[in-house]
């Protein structure tokens, strides 16, 4: 079963590189394409950033601070990938999408944005879209599925029942 989780992880970027350089070639020169006219639009845009292009040229230190998420998902995957499917995507989808928004910001200095939604002013990317997704499906495991949200006297009396 790791090895779909390993896929996830693997895929994400590799989709992300190819985006991105469909984007460069096609969207780039005109620097907007509307897909959707009024909803969705193909809008380039070079991140130095981070999320909503906030903290502008902050390379160094969002390589080092996204390696170390990377890393540390990646343990508590490998820990944890038996006990709960959801968590297991949750972290690969937040692993894969670290991984191509990284790839990008050491090779190039900044992450290509592309796709830009009317209804959510802030221009993204499809491995922001991965980490959202990976970050909702984390939600949910910590606030249903796991421990996090139990008190400390359910945790006794289920530890108790076991």
């Amino acid at each position: 079963m790791l090895i779909i989780y390993i896929a996830i992880i693997v895929i994400i970027p590799v989709l992300s590189q190819c985006i991105r350089t469909v984007i460069e070639s096609n969207v780039k020169p005109q620097g907007f394409v509307s897909v959707i006219p009024g909803l969705f639009s193909l809008t380039y845009s070079e991140n130095r950033g981070v999320a909503f292009g906030l903290f502008q040229d902050g390379t160094v230190f969002f390589s080092i601070t996204t390696s170390i998420v990377i890393v540390i998902f990646a343990i508590l995957l490998i820990k944890n990938y038996k006990k709960s499917k959801l968590f297991a995507v949750a972290a690969s989808l937040i692993i894969g999408g670290g991984l191509g928004n990284l790839i990008e910001r050491v090779f190039m200095g900044y992450v290509t944005d592309y796709l830009s939604l009317s209804f959510f002013p802030p221009i993204c990317n499809f491995a922001d879209y991965c980490i959202t997704a990976g970050t909702v499906c984390l939600i949910v495991w910590l606030l249903f599925f796991s421990d996090f949200m139990k008190s400390d006297k359910k945790r006794i009396e289920s530890d108790e029942q076991a």
